[in-house]
C-alpha cells in the first residue's frame, strides 16, 4: 500500500493546527499598558507590556541586521555552488545538475530562515501572556507557554517535510517533462535536493552561532556584575544588561534552535532517501524512496496528538515545577507511543512485513533513553548536579573542576547507546534482507535498517522542538515578572515570581533534553549521512568505494576532521569572552557613571548592551561559520575523496562527543547554580541551607557562567557543523573523485 499522501497532508494540518495555536495564544491577557506614576516622581517602573515591548524590539533589530548578512552569504553560495558542479561535473547533465542544486540550496536557505523567524515571533509574543497568566493560575501559563512553543515546533517539522517532499516532486516531474523515465527521474531527484540540506545547514549554522554568541554575552555580563558584584537578583531592572540577556534568549535559543532542528530533520531525510534510492535499483520499488518522508508524516501527527494530550488541571503552585513537569512527560509518552503505532502501520502497510518496524522502534527508544540520559545529567535531582553544587562550597574552582568531570563522564552512555542502536538497527535490517529482495546479509538492507531507526528518532521532533522553546518562553516570562510592576506601580506578589520560577525550572529541563535529542539523532545519523556520501561516490565513479585506512592521505583526513571540531568550538568561545568582556565593562561603567540606577530613580541603557551584544555576534559569527564552510571543501579538492570520507566520519564522531561534554557539562553547572538558589544545599556543620549571595552561590555563578557558551553557543552549533559536513560533502562529492 502507498500511503505517500499522509505526507501532503500532515504537513498542512500541522501547519493549520499551529495557526490555531498561535490564533489562542496571541488571543490572550497582556495585562495592563502602563503603570500609575509614583507621587513622588523617583522611580522608573515599567508594565508587562512595556518591558516585552522592549525584547521584541530588541530581538527583531537583531534579526534584522543578522539574516541580511546570512542572506549574503547564502546567496555567494549558491551560485559558487553552481558554477562549481557546472565546471566541474562531466556530461551533458552538468549544467542541470547546477541549477537544480543551486535553487535547492536557496529554497532550504530561506525555509531554514524561515523556521528560525517563525519560532522567535511566537516566543516574543508568548513570553508576555505566559506573565500575565502566572499572575493567577500555574496551570493557563504552562498551557500558554507550550502552545507558543507548538506552535514553533510544529512548522519547523511541516516545513522540513513539505520542502523535502515538494523539491522531490517537483524535480522529478522536470525530469519526466524533460523525457526521463519515471525510474531515473525516482533516482535523480533524491541526489539533485541534497543542496536542501545544504542551505539549510548553512543558514542554521550562522544562526546558532550568531544568537548563540549574542545570548552569552548578555548573559555572562548580567550575571557577573548583576549578581556577583551588585548583588541584585537575576532579572533586575536595574541591570543594564537585563534586556539582552532576555532578548539572547529569542534569538539563541527560539531562532537558532529553530534553524537547527530544521536542518537536522530535512539532511537526514534526505539521506535516507539517498540510500533507498540503492534498494530501489535492485528492486524497482520506489517504497523504499518515500518511506522516510511517511514515517516522519506519522511522527508530525503523533505530535500533534502529544501536545493536546497536556492537562494542566493537577499541575498546582508550590511544587518546584514537578506537577509542571509530569505533565509534560505524559505529551512526550504521548507522542512516542502514537510514533510506535504509526511506525507499525507504515512498515507493515509498505513493505508488507513487521522485520523493519523493529529497527524503528529501536530508534524511538534511542529517543527516550537520550532523554532521560541527559535528564540525570542536568536535572537537580541527580547526583551529577548535586555533585557540582557540593563542590561549590569550597569555591568556584573545585565547581569548575567538578563540572568538567561530570561533562567527561556523561560521553559513555550516549556512546554505548547509539553504539547498540546502530548495531541493533543495523543487524534487524540485514534480516529483513530477503523480504526486501536484496538476499542474506545484504550491506544495503543493513545501513536502510539503521535509516530507518533515525526516522524513527525524528518521529518525535516536533513535540521535542515544542518543549525546547517553552524553555526561552518561560525564561523570558519570568524576567518580565522581575522587571515590571502592577498597574498600582507596586511590585507583584511572591505567589507571581514562584509560577514563573517553577515553568523556568522546567524550562531550564526541556531546553537541555533538546540538545541531549538533537546530538543523539545526530549521532545516529552519522552512520547514515556517511553511508549516503559513499554512495554518491559509487553513483559517480561506477564502483565499489572501499576507503583503505592504511593510505595517509585518509589519516590525514581524519585527523584533520577532529582538529575542526576543537578549533571550531575555541572560535565560538572566545567570540563569547570577547564580546561579554564589553558587555561587563559597559554594565560597570553605567552603574559608576549613573548612582541613580542602583536606587531606581533612572532606567538603565538598555539600548547599548543591547548595541555591544549584536554588533559582537555579527562579527564574530563570521570567521567560524567560514572555517566550517572552506575546511571539508580543502580537505576534499586536495586530498580528494578518501580523505573527505574520513574527515567527515572521524570529524562527526568527535563532534558528537565534544557537544555532549559542552552541552551537559553546562546544564549542569547552570542546575547546579538553580539547586543552591532553591535552597537544597545544605551546610552539613550546620545544617542551614545556603541562599542568594553566599560564596557557594557566588562559585556556582562563576561555573555558570563557564558553562554558558559550553550550552548555548559552542555545543549547539556543533550540532550544526557535523550535520554541515554532510551535506557539503554529499553535494560537492564530483569535486572529490
Amino acid at each position: 500500500m502507498n500511503l505517500i499522501w499522509i505526507v501532503p497532508i500532515s504537513g498542512l494540518l500541522a501547519v493549520v493546527v499551529a495557526g490555531y495555536l498561535a490564533w489562542d495564544v496571541l488571543g490572550r491577557d497582556i495585562g495592563p499598558a502602563t503603570v500609575k506614576p509614583p507621587r513622588d516622581g523617583g522611580s522608573i517602573k515599567m508594565s508587562m507590556q512595556e518591558v516585552a515591548d522592549t525584547i521584541y524590539e530588541g530581538a527583531v533589530a537583531f534579526l534584522d541586521r543578522q539574516y541580511r548578512t546570512i542572506a549574503l552569504f547564502a546567496l555567494v553560495g549558491a551560485i559558487g555552488i553552481s558554477l562549481l558542479l557546472a565546471g566541474v561535473r562531466g556530461g551533458d547533465d552538468a549544467i542541470s545538475i547546477a541549477w537544480h542544486t543551486g535553487l535547492a540550496f536557496v529554497i532550504g536557505a530561506i525555509c531554514s530562515g524561515l523556521a528560525g523567524l517563525i519560532g522567535m515571533f511566537i516566543a516574543v509574543k508568548a513570553n508576555l501572556r505566559t506573565a500575565v497568566a502566572a499572575r493567577t493560575s500555574l496551570g493557563d501559563s504552562l498551557t500558554i507557554a507550550l502552545r507558543g512553543g507548538a506552535v514553533s515546533g510544529l512548522l519547523v517539522v511541516a516545513l522540513s517535510l513539505l520542502g523535502v517532499y515538494g523539491l522531490f516532486e517537483l524535480f522529478r516531474m522536470i525530469d519526466v517533462g524533460n523525457g526521463i523515465s519515471e525510474a531515473d527521474a525516482l533516482k535523480r531527484a533524491p541526489q539533485l535536493i541534497v543542496g536542501f540540506g545544504f542551505g539549510a545547514s548553512f543558514v542554521a549554522l550562522f544562526a546558532q552561532l550568531g544568537g548563540g554568541i549574542y545570548t552569552k554575552a548578555a548573559d555572562v555580563g548580567a550575571d557577573l556584575v548583576g549578581k556577583v558584584e551588585a548583588g541584585i537578583p537575576e532579572d533586575d531592572p536595574r541591570n543594564p544588561a537585563v534586556i539582552a540577556d532576555l532578548v539572547g534568549d529569542n534569538v539563541g535559543d527560539c531562532a537558532g534552535r529553530g534553524a537547527d532542528l530544521f536542518e537536522s530533520t530535512a539532511a537526514e531525510n534526505i539521506g535516507a532517501m539517498i540510500l533507498g534510492v540503492t534498494i530501489f535499483t535492485i528492486t524497482k520499488n520506489p517504497v523504499y524512496i518515500f518511506f522516510p518522508l511517511i514515517v516522519r508524516a506519522f511522527g508530525l501527527i503523533a505530535s500533534i496528538i502529544g501536545i493536546f494530550a497536556i492537562r494542566t488541571g493537577g499541575v498546582v503552585s508550590g511544587d518546584g515545577g514537578r506537577s509542571a513537569q509530569a505533565a509534560l512527560d505524559v505529551g512526550f509518552w504521548v507522542t512516542a507511543g502514537l510514533s510506535i503505532v504509526g511506525m507499525y502501520v507504515a512498515t507493515v502497510a509498505m513493505f508488507g512485513s513487521n522485520t523493519l518496524f523493529w529497527a524503528g522502534l529501536v530508534g524511538i527508544l534511542t529517543s527516550v533513553v537520550f532523554v532521560y540520559i541527559t535528564q540525570y545529567y542536568t536535572a537537580g535531582s541527580w547526583r551529577p548536579v548535586q555533585l557540582i553544587a557540593n563542590a561549590s562550597r569550597t569555591g568556584p574552582a573545585t565547581n569548575i573542576i567538578a563540572g568538567i568531570a561530570i561533562g567527561f563522564e556523561n560521553t559513555a552512555a550516549p556512546a554505548i547507546a547509539i553504539s547498540l542502536a546502530l548495531y541493533a538497527s543495523y543487524k534487524i535490517g540485514v534480516l529483513a534482507g530477503p523480504e526486501l529482495g536484496l538476499g542474506a546479509d545484504s550491506a544495503a538492507a543493513g545501513i536502510y535498517g539503521t535509516a530507518i531507526a533515525t526516522m524513527g528518532m525524528l518521529m518525535s521532533a516536533g513535540y521535542i522542538l515544542a518543549m525546547d522553546t517553552f524553555g526561552p518562553i518561560t525564561d523570558n516570562a519570568g524576567g518580565i515578572v522581575e522587571m515590571s510592576f502592577d498597574e498600582n506601580g507596586e511590585e507583584w506578589p511572591h505567589s507571581v515570581r514562584e509560577n514563573t520560577d517553577a515553568l523556568d525550572s522546567v524550562g531550564n529541563t526541556t531546553k537541555a533534553l533538546t540538545k541531549g535529542y538533537a546530538i543523539g539523532s545526530a549521532a545516529l545519523a552519522a552512520f547514515l549521512l556517511f553511508s549516503a556520501f559513499l554512495d554518491e561516490i559509487r553513483i559517480i565513479t561506477g564502483k565499489e568505494t572501499p576507503i583503505d585506512l592504511s593510505k595517509v592521505e585518509v589519516f590525514i583526513g581524519g585527523f584533520l576532521g577532529a582538529m575542526l571540531v576543537f578549533l571550531f568550538s575555541s572560535f565560538a568561545i572566545s567570540a563569547v569572552g570577547r564580546a561579554a568582556q564589553a558587555m561587563i565593562e559597559e554594565v560597570r561603567r553605567q552603574f559608576r557613571s549613573d548612582p541613580g540606577i542602583m536606587l531606581g530613580t533612572s532606567r538603565p541603557d538598555y539600548r547599548q548592551c543591547v548595541d555591544i551584544s549584536t554588533q559582537a555576534a555579527l562579527k564574530e559569527m563570521v570567521v567560524p561559520g567560514i572555517l566550517a564552510v572552506l575546511a571539508p571543501v580543502a580537505v576534499g579538492m586536495v586530498l580528494k575523496w578518501e580523505a573527505a570520507a574520513a574527515f567527515l566520519m572521524v570529524g562527526t564522531m568527535t563532534g558528537i562527543l565534544l557537544a555532549t561534554v559542552l552541552n551537559n557539562a553546562g546544564g549542569g553547572w547552570d542546575n547546579a547554580k538553580k539547586f543552591i538558589e532553591s535552597g537544597q544545599l545544605k551546610d552539613p556543620a550546620t545544617g542551614l541551607a545556603y541562599k542568594k549571595g553566599s560564596d557557594a552561590h557566588a562559585a556556582a555563578v562563576v561555573g555558570d557562567t563557564v558553562g554558558d557558551p559550553f550550552k548555548d553557543t559552542a555545543g549547539p552549533s556543533i550540532h550544526v557543523l557535523i550535520k554541515l559536513l554532510s551535506t557539503i560533502t554529499l553535494v560537492l562529492a564530483p569535486l572529490f573523485i
